[in-house]
């Protein structure tokens, strides 16, 4: 059994990362800390792991960590992570790292968005942990770089028209929609309950979010060439999932068959892909289809009006854009069935 360690536990990929280690029959969880709650079971902090999660929270430095578990998943905030990766990584630990601080190549683009990056080092090291495009590099990490939520479902859902240069990368326009639990676990605001629901609004407008440089990291490596996005996120007054809508302009002259030759596309790149759904021709992913999985579905629609193809890609945020997405990497990076503990129908209703 692989003894697992989860460093900070009490947010809402700490309690989804436990939930699916839980009924994961390769793995022991054996550590899970928090500064808020230790002392406390984790399953007083989260009624839902009761009968299922025994640990006690505990308030653990790095170095007192290392002889706990042989894998750790750092589900800590940025900066956080960048001091406490290294000596896990010198004491021959493995870890999957949840925060944004391995995500970006260039330390100088990740201090432009971030902070200044005390572990350049490591951010050499890291593999960027998108299995459906990093599978064999994930494999031989020691340290991988769990993507973003909304890179997650943007990436994947145009990742087969980029890599074949079928659309025009300097004009790609993408809208996001995202329930709460994406601005975490802390007390906000402008997440509660009243600020929330019965609305639908925009936010970090005008090229502003710090996904963005991850997103065109990626998607520049697809094309072959620069590309920069203009993205607008919104949050919606659901708990959990993410609807992404991009649109591109075809690069090709459409024909009556483009629409045809798009979908075998997608559903040829994706057809061995355990966690990604391309939806069938005419329609399209919806949130609460994904809930509380580990998929990623894909519809797709050619505008013969306008030129433009448009994608629609629908995660959950917790899952396939967190925590799922850790574990599917950590069974990599150990050897295991990579869709071990994941395989779970979404939730419906």
């Amino acid at each position: 059994m692989l003894k697992v360690g989860i460093i900070g536990a009490s947010g809402y990929t700490g309690v989804e990362l436990a939930r699916i280690l839980s009924t994961h029959p390769e793995v022991e969880l054996t550590v899970a800390t928090s500064r808020q709650y230790a002392g406390k079971p984790l399953a007083e902090v989260f009624p839902s792991l009761r009968k299922r999660v025994d640990l006690v929270c505990e308030n653990l430095g790095p170095e007192e960590l290392v002889d706990r578990a042989d894998f750790f998943f750092a589900a800590v905030p940025h900066k956080t992570a960048m001091d406490l990766v290294p000596i896990l990584l010198k004491a021959g630990k493995k870890v999957v790292d949840l925060s944004a601080d391995f995500r970006i190549r260039d330390a100088a683009v990740y201090e432009e968005w971030y902070q200044p990056h005390s572990s350049i080092e490591c951010i050499e090291e890291a593999v960027y942990g998108l299995p459906e495009l990093y599978r064999d590099q994930v494999k031989n990490a020691r340290l991988t770089a769990n993507p973003g939520c909304y890179p997650t479902s943007i990436i994947l859902g145009l990742a087969p028209l980029l890599r074949e240069g079928l659309i025009d990368p300097a004009h790609l326009i993408i809208d996001s929609k995202s329930g709460t639990s994406g601005a975490g676990r802390s007390a906000n605001v402008g997440t509660l309950f009243c600020e929330v629901t019965d609305g639908f609004r925009a936010y970090k407008v005008g090229g502003q979010h710090r996904h963005i440089p991850e997103i065109e990291q990626e998607l520049t490596v697809l094309a072959g060439q620069p590309v920069t996005i203009s993205f607008t996120p919104h949050l919606l007054p659901i708990s959990r999932g993410i609807l992404s809508t991009m649109y591109a302009p075809l690069s090709n002259e459409i024909s009556a068959t483009t629409e045809t030759e798009i979908q075998e596309l997608y559903e040829s790149t994706y057809t061995d892909e355990p966690f990604v759904r391309v939806c069938p021709a005419g329609s399209f992913p919806a949130t609460q289809h994904v809930r509380g999985s580990n998929c990623c579905d894909i519809g797709i629609k050619v505008d013969v009006r306008t030129g433009r193809i448009i994608i629609v890609s629908a995660i959950d945020n917790v899952a396939k854009g967190a925590s799922g997405q850790a574990v599917q990497n950590m069974n990599l990076m150990n050897g295991f069935d990579e869709t071990c503990a994941l395989m779970g129908a979404p939730f419906f209703p």
